[in-house]
């Protein structure tokens, strides 16, 4: 899994073009860059959860491969968790903000 941007359009080509419907096309490539990843987390998840079923019914005979997948769906859940929090993180400083 590999972690990439989020898109072409920075900040200040969405600030410095202020039409909606430029906004909105940022904010589709967001939202599928966002579902990509919590795609990507969701495919490691289920291949750590078939490595622990196989490394207990004894169907795994390599377990370097097995402890490897359960690591990646470990590391990327925390990450995602982590990205999830700081997110939440942002929007209520942002609600508290005077306007």
């Amino acid at each position: 899994m590999s972690i990439n941007g989020i898109g072409n359009l920075s900040t200040l080509d969405i600030l410095k073009n202020k039409s909606v419907s430029n906004v909105d096309s940022s904010g589709d490539i967001f939202a599928k860059k966002l579902e990509s990843a919590l795609n990507d987390v969701n495919a490691l998840q289920v291949k750590g959860e078939k490595a622990m079923a196989g490394i207990a019914t004894g169907q795994i005979k390599n377990l370097h491969q097995a402890a490897l997948a359960i690591d990646k769906a470990e590391i990327s859940m925390k990450l995602m968790l982590e990205v999830r929090n700081k997110a939440l993180s942002a929007y209520k400083e942002i609600s508290r903000t005077q306007i």
